[in-house]
């Protein structure tokens, strides 16, 4: 149904996750952690969501509750909860992994895959895409460390070293107040394996505070444009 409506060659995999702010301890997979929604620890349930988003349009097409290891382990509180036998403990990059390979293989046409760091840090789920050769933008964390003449650097470290001549301000589409502005940079990494593709370092830094940045590993084909990463970012 969603390809029928909404699909496109350039269409974009958006995984993220969602709080579900609770009060109580019976919700299955309730716990204090971490909620976007609200910005903060609080006392909540999590799902992970994979979204679709092309030029016609945009939605969620898949979806998975998070069960905390405590939650996994403990056979009486998954009864109560009427836990399923079959469900087992899972990252929520794991749960990401398996969605995607889920819409993939069911053949929805999807040109990229993006998410936040939570996601882009999980080697195993950038060697899956990898190994389907789907490109991806990922953001990553700035400490992660990135294959970069044959070592490894930090990602914020090597955003230190672009020139200023190299940043080029781009929007990554409209916003609530108008177009998204901000500069842009990237530097090549070591190449994959995969003939025909290459790795990048992608970084964003707000024009009003360039100490303010967000950075992307980038697996793509080589001759993809900088204003391509910037609107996958964006989306």
């Amino acid at each position: 149904y969603v390809s029928e409506h909404l699909g496109h060659p350039d269409g974009v995999l958006v995984i993220d996750e969602t709080g579900f702010l609770k009060k109580g301890d019976k919700s299955a997979g309730v716990k204090r952690q971490y909620s976007g929604t609200a910005g903060r620890i609080e006392n909540c349930q999590v799902g992970v969501f994979v979204g679709y988003a092309t030029r016609q349009g945009q939605t969620l097409i898949d979806r998975a509750l998070y069960l905390p290891q405590e939650w996994a382990d403990n056979p009486q509180r998954r009864k109560k909860a009427k836990v399923p036998e079959t469900v087992n403990f899972a990252t929520k990059p794991q749960l990401a992994q398996t969605m995607l390979s889920r819409a993939l293989d069911a053949g929805i046409a999807a040109a990229w895959v993006t998410g936040d760091s939570v996601y882009g840090n999980d080697a195993s789920l950038r060697e899956m895409l990898q190994a389907r050769r789907q490109p991806f933008v990922l953001a990553v964390k700035s400490d992660l460390r990135l294959p970069f003449l044959e070592g490894g650097i930090r990602a914020l470290t090597l955003a230190k070293r672009v020139p200023d001549e190299e940043w080029q301000t781009l929007s990554c589409g409209d916003g609530a107040k108008g177009a998204r502005l901000y500069e842009w940079a990237r530097v090549p990494l070591d190449a994959p394996d995969q003939p025909g593709f290459l790795w990048w370092l992608l970084i964003r830094r707000s024009l009003s505070d360039p100490s303010e940045q967000a950075y992307y590993w980038v697996f793509a084909p080589q001759e993809t444009l900088l204003t391509t990463l910037v609107t996958v970012a964006g989306t």
